[in-house]
């Protein structure tokens, strides 16, 4: 087909689900002063759909009559208000370091509710969360020596742990310990008597599968009946994060894989299908657990909701994106326009860094909407467009794929990349070319004036 009188093939769109709550910001008028007075790119935060992805988990929790704490994976995104959300319901935080530890305490969480999961921690973390009353998973036979060590000399308090397991289905995680390390690290916690209180086991699984969980799952169980034979008190377990998010529907994701070709990206950019993040997923959020919930483990009899009822075993899980799921989108505006043979490059101002998927050789790909100063254009000739970011490298590309928009951007046009609050806002962010880090703008209100703050997090 020909766009302005230039020949072009045509380049498949992949829409967001529709999501009302962020239309209304972008049909405010919100977004353009915000562009104006931060004079940069931006994300907006959602906080009530945080709320709600948390109350869909204990939901899935409670209709399968399973008892459970939800944990918010601090890594998935930096924002003060998440610890705001969980310190305001009572939920826990999974953190990995230091600096993600007293970010949590000082907004709120209390220690008791925080799971420290980083690999190899340092002793300062370790004397941190021993203070606080923290549970700790634990990785390795020598980590857990070093808390014990501490929890001996230190806080007077018994160190509160799990004991990470290597899962056998990915013999080369770097997480975890083996069955052997297993059984060494429970005579250890035996031997160490009232300097440990052994609450359980966990696991780090990759991917999104929902039976590979429940199976692993069922070892922990078995490993808690075990722990308690011992004398320890091994009364729950972790199955880690890994809960899909469903951003495009089912119809357009398989036009979009079947479709999708190196005419379609700027440069003729070469992308597999496996190395894209999958954007739709049938089975995804708080329907990912109730999956596990009634899923038979493997060797089984019953489903693991019951399974852990039986067993007295409460289930621990920590996602990060799931719990983000509608809650923010991110905001750049167009400062340049070149044309290409059939399309245009957009130069926004700001870095690929602030849609971290680039990080991973791959794209973000759910399409951004155009907000003009007048309002979002309706659908008409589609006007393709890739969008590159503002340094000085080639490879600073916020979209290299040719996105059909609705009309023909212009200047001071804003892009809006939505559902972005999980991971994709500063996984990978840097201050590259003295630019600033983008600000996030939390809406506390939604309707035809939204209100809106600053994040209460310090940006540096």
């Amino acid at each position: 087909m020909a766009v302005n009188g230039l020949s072009t093939a045509p380049v498949p769109t992949l829409p967001a689900h529709t999501d009302p709550d962020t239309d209304r910001v972008l049909d405010s008028g919100l977004l353009h002063e915000l562009s104006y007075a931060f004079g940069g790119p931006f994300h907006f935060l959602l906080p009530h759909r945080f709320d709600a992805n948390l109350a869909a988990f204990r939901s899935a929790l409670s209709d399968a009559g399973a008892e459970g704490r939800v944990y918010y994976a601090k890594k998935a995104n930096k924002a003060a208000v998440w610890m705001e959300r969980c310190a305001a319901h009572q939920a826990g935080v999974d953190v990995a370091g230091v600096g993600e530890l007293r970010e949590a305490l000082g907004h709120g969480v209390r220690g008791e509710n925080i799971v420290v999961t980083g690999p190899a921690k340092s002793d300062e973390l370790l004397r941190l969360a021993l203070l606080q009353g923290c549970l700790i998973a634990v990785d390795a036979l020598d980590e857990l020596d070093l808390l014990v060590t501490l929890a001996l000399t230190g806080t007077g308090r018994p160190a509160r742990l799990l004991l990470r397991r290597l899962p056998p289905a990915q013999p080369h995680s770097r997480f975890g310990m083996d069955a052997a390390e297993i059984e060494t690290a429970l005579d250890r916690c035996v031997r160490a008597g009232e300097a440990v209180r052994m609450e359980g086991f966990s696991f780090h699984l990759s991917g999104y599968a929902t039976q590979p969980r429940a199976d692993l799952a069922g070892e922990l169980v078995d490993l808690c009946l075990k722990a308690r034979v011992l004398g320890l008190q091994a009364d729950r377990i972790s199955i880690g994060g890994g809960f899909a998010v469903d951003y495009s529907p089912a119809d357009h994701w398989h036009t979009f894989l079947a479709a999708q070709k190196p005419e379609h990206y700027h440069a003729k950019k070469t992308f597999q299908t496996g190395d894209f993040y999958p954007y739709h997923s049938p089975v995804a959020g708080a329907g990912a657990l109730r999956t596990i919930l009634a899923a038979v483990p493997e060797g089984g009899r019953t489903s693991l909701a019951e399974l852990l009822k039986e067993t007295g075993t409460l289930l621990m899980m920590e996602p990060g994106r799931a719990l983000l799921d509608g809650a923010g989108a991110t905001v750049f505006s167009v400062q340049g326009i070149k044309e290409r043979d059939g399309y245009q490059i957009l130069t926004v101002d700001g870095t690929s860094l602030s849609l971290s998927e680039q990080w991973f050789n791959s794209e973000y790909l759910p399409d951004p909407q155009l907000v003009t100063p007048t309002g979002r254009p309706a659908g008409g000739e589609p006007h393709p467009a890739c969008v590159g970011g503002a340094s000085c490298l080639e490879s600073d590309m916020v979209t290299w794929r040719k996105v059909p928009l609705p009309a023909r951007p212009r200047a001071g046009d804003l892009l809006v990349y939505p559902n972005t609050a999980g991971y994709q806002m500063d996984s990978n962010e840097s201050p590259f070319h003295d630019l600033p880090l983008p600000p996030k703008v939390v809406l506390d209100r939604l309707g035809n004036r939204p209100r809106w703050r600053l994040d209460r997090r310090p940006a540096y």
